[in-house]
């Protein structure tokens, strides 16, 4: 069966619009979900002087019934969803004791809540169809914990709990479910998130080059096209979650002098 159409959270920039973009390069319909209007009109004039068909929904993930209803307005525009990506996400680094309560409530909000409303939206159709993909764009915090993520890092694993999950039960039906582990993306997200990073996150990220957001894209439309489950844009990645338990006296030896180092420089 012929893929017709693609759904997009957070597709108004970074990972989500270069999946939109790849996937509308396929000849594909593209839905793109995203709170910010302005920038949403704009990602839409990208793709369509691209000559994609595209249609938009601006809609703050968070909000489940407007989710639903958004994804109800799309899927009648444009056919039920064949591809659903949750590239949506919101990551506010901090000192645990300084961040508020509010930003912990708002990562679960966004991150977690924001793919499980989207998720929710479509499975049924996919389920009775027997077809389709679902892809939920992790992230390494959702492989290993790291020093200034208290309030991103628990969101993310439960955004991998959930398609782990969700993968056993949708798998028989033939639903294809992909979680995918990026590390730092070159992202107008990571250029917000990097105004907030204590400088112990800045020295422990700073090891691990970022990545494209169009190198991130390729390596999902590849999991869709293979029915791979587990993502790892970045080798490193792969090799932490593979050999995460073995190694982890060292990494987090490692951690612990990056941390010293950093707090030294700013104490000297």
């Amino acid at each position: 069966m012929a893929l017709k159409h693609a759904v997009v959270t957070g597709g108004s920039s970074g990972i989500g619009l270069a999946i939109a973009t790849q996937l509308g390069q396929r000849g594909m319909t593209v839905s793109l979900i995203a709170r910010d209007a302005e920038r949403l009109s704009a990602a839409a004039d990208c793709l369509r002087a691209k000559e994609i068909k595209v249609h938009t929904a601006s809609v703050d993930v968070s909000d489940q019934d407007a989710v639903t209803k958004a994804l109800a307005s799309l899927t009648e525009a444009a056919g039920p969803c064949d591809i659903l990506v949750t590239a949506a996400g919101q990551a506010r680094p901090g000192q645990f004791q300084e961040l508020d309560d509010e930003v912990f409530r708002r990562m679960v909000e966004v991150d977690y809540f924001g793919t499980l409303y989207a998720v929710r939206a479509v499975v049924p159709s996919m389920a009775e169809r027997g077809t389709g993909s679902i892809v939920a764009i992790c992230s390494a915090t959702g492989i290993l914990g790291i020093y200034g993520y208290t309030a991103y890092a628990p969101a993310k694993y439960a955004v991998r709990g959930l398609m782990e999950c969700l993968r056993d039960e949708l798998r028989p039906r033939g639903v294809h479910v992909a979680c995918v582990y990026p590390p730092d993306v070159d992202t107008p997200q990571l250029a917000e998130e990097n105004l907030y990073k204590p400088k112990e996150t800045a020295a422990i990220s700073g090891t691990v080059k970022a990545m494209t957001a169009e190198a991130v894209a390729s390596a999902v439309i590849r999991a869709i096209d293979r029915k791979r489950f587990t993502v790892f844009p970045d080798r490193s990645i792969g090799l932490l979650a593979a050999f995460g338990p073995l190694i982890a006296p060292i990494l987090r030896r490692m951690i612990d002098r990056k941390v010293r180092q950093a707090q030294r420089v700013t104490s000297a």
